[in-house]
């Protein structure tokens, strides 16, 4: 079966919420919700892509950058079609799209404990920053 790659439409945005809600590792908060997920899209149109495999969503990224550096926020494939290279050509067309934007240098955040995640990052040449600390902090709303 083939696999096809497309630029992540809000249209799409069902199938890889329930992805991402399926896929241990993956911090879902608020900002996940589909109106968050618009205002990401509007703000990067080029960046986040889907793979299919007989119409059906098997694997997302979404990416997004500042102006200055580029995040990739989630990416997931489904269980049952990991070590297929689908996680690495999402991620590969999500950098394309940053250089093609400029962007010069890409960061994702994995949970401490996500072993699996954090050794694909590795196989795929991500250096983990050891002396950076990720602080947050919510943002009142109206």
């Amino acid at each position: 079966m083939s696999v096809s790659f497309d630029r992540f439409a809000l249209a799409d945005y069902r199938e890889p919420a329930a992805l991402w809600k399926t896929s241990p590792g993956v911090g879902l908060s608020t900002s996940d919700s589909r109106t968050g997920g618009a205002r990401f899209l509007e703000r990067n149109p080029s960046l986040s892509f889907v793979a299919r495999e007989d119409g059906r969503v098997i694997g997302v990224i979404l990416c997004g950058h500042d102006g200055r550096r580029g995040y990739i926020s989630h990416l997931a494939v489904a269980r049952d079609h990991r070590r297929r290279g689908i996680g690495r050509s999402l991620v590969e067309r999500s950098i394309e799209a940053l250089s093609r934007e400029q962007i010069e240098k890409c960061h994702i955040f994995v949970f401490a404990d996500n072993e699996e995640a954090t050794a694909f990052w590795r196989d795929e040449g991500w250096t983990e920053r050891v002396e950076l600390v990720t602080l947050s902090r919510f943002v009142p709303g109206e």
